[in-house]
């Protein structure tokens, strides 16, 4: 019987029982609080609710039609613009649903979200309905716009 006592006193010397009492209401009322108050899980969730948001592929900016008459375009360029997101996104051109080549007809210029289709010395033939293609794993999206040479007559 005289050996209980200590065993009693060591844990209550680590951790009387009166200090372990005290912190439990708070420590209820912090747990209480976590869960219901969302001011401490909501910062935590943005970020990959933000990430997974930005992974869909758009265009920040569409292609937009582009008019020039003939007496202007022949020997001048014609650039059609996007933004895409995200940067990490491949563009590929079309015209009139066939695949551009990049050539000294046709250049393409990709800086970051921003990709150009520059045509250089418009003429008349080069009038047509222009896409971008954009690609990101399996999925697709595409811009479309018209170029428009104007003839005079």
């Amino acid at each position: 019987s005289e050996a209980k006592p200590p065993k009693e006193e060591a844990p209550k010397g680590i951790s009387p029982v009166k200090a372990k009492k005290t912190p439990s209401p708070a420590d209820a009322e912090r747990r209480k609080l976590r869960p219901g108050s969302g001011g401490e899980k909501p910062p935590e969730e943005p970020p990959f609710t933000y990430q997974l948001k930005a992974v869909p592929l758009k265009f920040v900016k569409e292609m937009k039609d582009i008019v020039l008459t003939e007496a202007e375009s022949v020997g001048s360029s014609a650039i059609f613009e996007v933004l895409i997101s995200p940067s990490t996104a491949i563009t590929s051109w079309m015209k009139d649903g066939s695949n551009i080549r990049e050539s000294p007809k046709h250049k393409f210029i990709a800086d970051g979200k921003d990709r150009k289709l520059h045509i250089i010395d418009v003429q008349l033939s080069d009038a047509g309905e222009y896409t971008c293609v954009l690609r990101l794993g399996n999925k697709e999206k595409t811009s479309t716009a018209k170029l428009i040479v104007e003839g005079i007559y």
